[in-house]
């Protein structure tokens, strides 16, 4: 993509010089001046040219330079319109991909490699699944996107962090919780051959079950949550079981699936952190 921009953006600078040159001016116009912007609308094209730099220079109005350029590249192959002061250029798609192919085919690995980003430093933060069901279609193309987009940031120099947030608290979290507790019997992933994050989630669906049939379900998994809040000891202790079967099933989903993180944070410890510090701002006389 960056070699076919340059190579329209030359091409555009070919067709000012000679656009120069039909009206009998000596133009000193560098390629450099050359802006390189992306239409507001796909229809009008893929790339857009502003002509401003070049009214002086030429001595015309934007808009009808952009009209003489068009014409030029259209001669030239390029599928080319003016639109007012713009320039806009059209890929011819079945030529760029045949012509991206053919380059990955010769460069192989090299292909997309480069230096444009050294010494820049990158964090990505993507998947952030919830403990209390396994990954979805969503995750899955969240995840494809953040690992590609990471992969080829490094491929140019960048040093790159890829990071995932897990939200593993919260009432919704005490929602799978509560029907566990409440119906779970003391099952387990293994006991009934369940990949463990699915397993979790079951209990989710169980206690949207439970929540129709019972309106008061949802205020026992707020009473859970207060509990959760103040370190009930049997609480937690049920938090961290549930939570263990849900991240070892969404682990090995990551596993399958290639994705890999240099850090994983989790919700817990931003809330935990947070209370500390909330709860101190009064000790140190800072008012808000």
């Amino acid at each position: 993509m960056k070699a076919f921009k340059e190579k329209i953006a030359a091409q555009l600078h070919s067709a000012l010089k000679k656009f120069a040159a039909e009206k009998g001016l000596d133009a000193d116009i560098a390629e450099d001046q050359i802006a390189i912007e992306t239409p507001p609308k796909p229809e009008l094209g893929d790339l857009a040219f502003p002509m401003f730099p070049f009214a002086r220079i030429l001595r015309m109005g934007p808009p009808m330079i952009a009209t003489e350029l068009a014409r030029i590249l259209s001669d030239a192959g390029v599928q080319a319109s003016a639109a007012g002061p713009y320039v806009n250029v059209k890929f011819d798609r079945a030529k760029l991909a045949g012509a991206t192919v053919s380059l990955m085919l010769e460069q192989g690995e090299a292909y997309g490699r480069g230096d444009s980003l050294n010494g820049e430093k990158i964090m990505i933060e993507f998947s952030s699944p919830n403990t209390n069901k396994p990954l979805h279609l969503g995750h899955l193309r969240n995840n494809a996107l953040g690992e590609s987009v990471a992969r080829i940031l490094a491929a140019n120099g960048a040093d790159v962090k890829k990071v995932n947030l897990v939200n593993d608290r919260g009432v919704h979290i005490c929602r799978s919780m509560l029907a566990y507790q409440e119906q779970g019997g003391g099952v387990t992933p293994e006991s009934l051959g369940r990949k463990s994050d699915h397993f979790v989630g079951d209990f989710y669906v169980k206690y949207n079950e439970m929540a129709s049939a019972d309106p008061s379900v949802e205020q026992r998994a707020q009473a859970m949550l207060a509990k959760w809040e103040e370190g009930d000891p049997k609480t937690i202790e049920l938090w961290e079981k549930m939570n263990r079967w849900a991240l070892d099933g969404i682990g090995e989903t990551y596993r399958r699936t290639g994705i890999h993180f240099d850090e994983v944070y989790y919700g817990h410890q931003a809330y935990r952190r947070g209370r500390e510090n909330g709860l101190a701002v009064p000790d140190k006389g800072v008012c808000y």
